[in-house]
């Protein structure tokens, strides 16, 4: 690990200033970052400690939804009456993730910006990561990458976000709330995290020096019919082969409104507006239910390794629609 300077501020303005400068790193959790620096793939210059500002707090607003702020440590974020009793879809994405030690640890802000990454952008080892060294190679498509991505890659990077928290969070319609040295600024969930393209450094839209203070989630009619489905290869500490976050708005069987969302087949949560289109205005019964499961990996490409993905993440999107629908 590298040497750092270190800075605990207690105040957001302080904070920012600090965190403007070259290589800085904010830190909230530090489950990921840590990592990262243990094993040489971040070398920040500078640390600064967010813990002692005051974004630690769940409220509700006043348009009927919820503030979940950045500081709140996810194990605290999913057992929250708010959410248990508004948002169950964040809830059983959030205790999905990780084990119990890690979600009293990990804050929702550092959940959001942990990296999109695979096995080659974590060991050192591997020259070829255009992640860690732009326009070094991406060494995942011609290796083993059974984990790696089905939908939204590109030449640069096949890697998946490992995230559920921000599945499930691009189902709800969050908005990330940021703070910069000129004032504040809202960045909805389904922009936040970037596709790789040419870029595949660039995880999320912040701007340097940016901070996130919370995440809000607007009212919705979703919390009856609304389910979380994480399919990984053991039952707990592993990150998601496929997931899936359904949300419906039903009126007996009629879908009046509905999001479906895959984890771990993209390099961000991936919405699948082709399956939103099948279910919405229909009466949910087995053939809409087939329909909608296998328009949601319309488009995908598979490699070597991962081709299983693309029925598995259809079979997961039929059985969730099942569950939340109760059928």
């Amino acid at each position: 690990m590298n040497p750092f300077q270190f800075y605990r501020p207690t105040d957001a303005h302080h904070a920012l200033e600090l965190g403007s400068a070259p290589g800085a790193q904010f830190l909230g959790g530090g489950t990921n970052l840590v990592d990262l620096m243990k094993g040489g793939v971040a070398q920040p210059r500078r640390i600064i400690d967010l813990t002692g500002l005051p974004y630690a707090r769940v409220e509700r607003l006043a348009d009927g939804g919820v503030r979940i702020g950045a500081l709140v440590r996810n194990s605290d974020a999913a057992n929250h009456p708010l959410v248990r009793e508004h948002y169950p879809l964040l809830t059983q994405a959030l205790v999905s993730g990780a084990s119990a030690q890690l979600r009293n640890m990990a804050t929702v802000g550092g959940n959001l910006l942990q990296r999109t990454r695979c096995s080659y952008f974590t060991d050192t080892s591997f020259t070829m990561c255009n992640k860690r060294v732009p326009g070094s190679g991406c060494a995942a498509r011609d290796g083993f990458n059974r984990m790696h991505a089905i939908l939204g890659t590109s030449e640069a990077c096949v890697a998946t976000n490992p995230s559920d928290m921000s599945v499930a969070l691009t189902a709800l319609d969050a908005v990330v709330q940021v703070q910069n040295l000129s004032g504040f600024r809202s960045i909805p969930m389904a922009t936040f995290l970037r596709l790789p393209g040419q870029t595949p450094e660039r995880d999320t839209e912040l701007k340097p020096g940016e901070l996130i203070v919370g995440v809000d989630l607007p009212a919705n009619p979703f919390a009856s019919h609304s389910i979380y489905l994480k399919v990984r290869d053991r039952a707990s500490y592993a990150f998601a082969l496929v997931s899936v976050a359904v949300a419906l708005d039903l009126e007996g069987a009629r879908v009046r409104d509905c999001r479906v969302v895959l984890g771990g087949v993209a390099p961000k949560p991936w919405r699948a507006l082709d399956s939103e289109a099948t279910l919405r205005n229909s009466e949910l019964d087995e053939m809409v239910i087939g329909r909608a499961a296998q328009g949601s990996t319309s488009g995908a490409q598979p490699l070597t390794y991962n081709a299983f993905k693309v029925e598995l993440a259809q079979r997961a999107v039929g059985r969730a629609l099942r569950r939340a629908a109760r059928i």
